[in-house]
This record gives structure tokens, C-alpha cells and sequence, in this order.
């Protein structure tokens, strides 16, 4: 498979290393010294591209690979607010976009956990849900996007969870996330369950952006040959 890469940060680098151990060809890559081989014609002689950047860039790249007619892999996070407009483009031009605010192969084992344990907690209000995420210093948006869509599973099961809010601003109905960074660490997410005697909590902790790298490889191998709206839960079939 030939693969283009937009963004050669840590990630795309890593991504770069699994890919071709898995035996792939990296066709392309885009930093930000090269943006202007990123055109249609060169997005035309690969199989798939896989998409690391920035929030302020993303959807335009989406928009480039739908019109190449090439599938697209992003796990970039902090563009959801224009969600809508790049599933109706997809749709529009036949494409295929593979989305995952997190493409561990543990942490979406976790996403399933947490919806789990939250039916379970449901019925169990004496218990406040929170969550708190750690990520490297260099990570641009707070809190993350593993730990939003870890929240919207909250908000969706949790009678008494309305919606949520960073830390110190949520109401009695909005999930407190706090975001730390620090350091160099991958990510942290835990979700906890506290009451007035006990409290209960869950969490995943990578060990490298390894496990993120291989599952957007994984991502692009699943990718090929199919169409429309893909995510972690197709692929995992959970």
C-alpha cells in the first residue's frame, strides 16, 4: 500500500516506522516545509493518507483527499465544530474518511469499558462522575479528544450528566474534566466515581505514541477498498 503523510511530527514519524515494518510504501510526506506537494496530483498516486496535524488545517486536508479521491485517516483533534461539513463532503464525493480521536487499540477497549461501567453507575447517584487527562506539554487542545468522546458516553448514560465543563467551571449536571500537561507523557485518562465513603475509578495510561501509530496503520490497511463514514468501533468490530 502506498501511503501519503500529512504531518511529520512525532506521530507521523512513528507512524512512518510501523507502516514500513508492515511492509508499505510512504509515498508522500507533508511537513511544514513542503505544503506546497500537497495537490491533488500527488495525492493521486497513493492508496491511502493518514492525517496528523493542527485543528486550523485539517478539514482542508479532509476536503483535498475527498476531491483525489483517496481515503483518509485522521486523528487530529479539535475540529469537530465542522464535523457535519466534511461528513457531507465525503458523502457527496463518494469518499472515505476513517476519524478516531484516539486510535489505541487499548484506549478504544477503554472507550467500551467506560460505557459499560457508566450503566452500571447510572443507576447509582450517589456516586459524581469526573475525569481527569494528562498529555505532554506540546498537545494543543485541552481537554483532549479521547477524553471528550470518553464524556459524551458519560453524558449519554448518566441520567444526572447534562453536558461537561473543564474543572473548577462544571455545575452539579456538567462532568469535571481536568487537563494537566506535562512532561512528555502519551496520555493518561481516568475516569472516576466518587462518593461520600468510597470511590471508584478506571483508567488507561499509554506507554508510547507506539500504540496510537499502529492503530492508524491498522486504520489505513482497513481503509482501503471501502467507502463513507468509518471509525475505531467498525474496525474493532465492538
Amino acid at each position: 500500500m502506498k501511503l501519503a503523510l500529512i504531518g511529520y511530527g512525532k506521530m507521523g514519524k512513528e507512524i512512518e516506522k510501523i507502516a514500513v515494518s508492515r511492509g508499505h510504501k510512504i509515498e508522500l510526506i507533508i511537513d511544514i516545509n513542503n505544503q506546497n506537494d500537497l495537490t491533488s496530483e500527488n495525492l493521486k498516486k497513493c492508496d491511502v493518507a493518514i492525517e496528523f496535524t493542527i485543528p486550523g488545517t485539517a478539514v482542508e486536508h479532509y476536503m483535498m483527499c475527498f476531491e483525489a479521491g483517496i481515503p483518509v485517516v485522521s486523528g487530529t483533534t479539535g475540529w469537530l465544530s465542522r464535523q457535519e461539513e466534511v461528513h457531507q463532503k465525503c458523502k457527496e464525493t463518494n469518499g472515505t474518511f476513517f476519524y478516531g480521536s484516539n486510535f489505541s487499540v487499548g484506549v478504544n477497549l477503554f472507550f467500551e469499558l467506560n460505557r459499560k461501567l457508566a450503566d452500571i453507575m447510572a443507576s447509582h447517584p450517589e456516586y459524581k462522575a469526573e475525569m481527569t487527562e494528562v498529555h505532554h506539554t506540546h498537545k494543543l487542545d485541552a481537554p483532549s479528544g479521547t477524553a471528550i468522546s470518553l464524556a459524551e458516553d458519560l453524558i449519554d448514560i448518566l441520567p444526572p450528566v447534562t453536558g461537561w465543563a473543564h474543572a473548577g467551571e462544571a455545575t452539579e449536571k456538567q462532568l469535571p474534566i481536568k487537563s494537566i500537561r506535562e512532561g512528555e507523557v502519551p496520555g493518561i485518562h481516568t475516569i472516576k466515581y466518587d462518593s461520600d465513603v468510597d470511590y471508584i475509578e478506571i483508567t488507561h495510561s499509554a506507554k508510547s505514541r507506539k500504540g496510537f501509530a499502529l492503530g492508524a496503520v491498522l486504520a489505513a490497511e482497513y481503509s482501503l477498498g471501502k467507502k463513507g463514514i468509518l471509525t475505531m468501533k467498525d474496525m474493532l468490530k465492538i
